[in-house]
């Protein structure tokens, strides 16, 4: 228990000094003053300014709501509510009034002469020869 006590102390932040275990050599850190500065954190500019950290960050962050939230967010909501431009809508609801339309006066859904017959032209029984019609 007193190694495990011992270990978990030298794991705690301490300052640290020299101390002389021998008295009859001079120590060399004698005349040395410790001096304590602080230490500059290592900074990587993010590309919108080289000199201050605060305003590189702040204009990283700028930038990434507008991109985000603005752009991706608001771009896909116009998107998403855009009217039909193809016409997909339009032609399934006229479809179906038509198909309505129709079926309440006793038509077919589709007329048989909806293409005049004289206009098509069908292969010949010899053209076809054993080719299988599948219908």
């Amino acid at each position: 228990m007193l190694s495990l006590r011992r270990g978990l102390t030298l794991m705690s932040p301490k300052e640290t000094t020299i101390y002389r275990n021998i008295a009859t050599t001079p120590c060399r850190y004698d005349g040395i003053k410790e001096e304590t500065k602080p230490v500059k954190r290592k900074w990587m500019s993010y590309g919108f300014s080289e000199k201050d950290e605060a305003e590189d960050i702040h204009a990283l962050h700028q930038t990434m709501f507008v991109c985000i939230s603005i752009v991706f967010v608001v771009g896909f909501a116009v998107v998403a509510y855009l009217p039909d431009v193809r016409g997909k809508d339009w032609a399934q609801r006229e479809a179906y009034l038509r198909l309505r339309y129709r079926e309440e006066h006793g038509l077919l859904p589709i007329s048989p002469d909806y293409i005049d017959p004289s206009k098509i032209i069908l292969p010949t029984d010899e053209e076809l020869g054993d080719t299988e019609i599948i219908i």
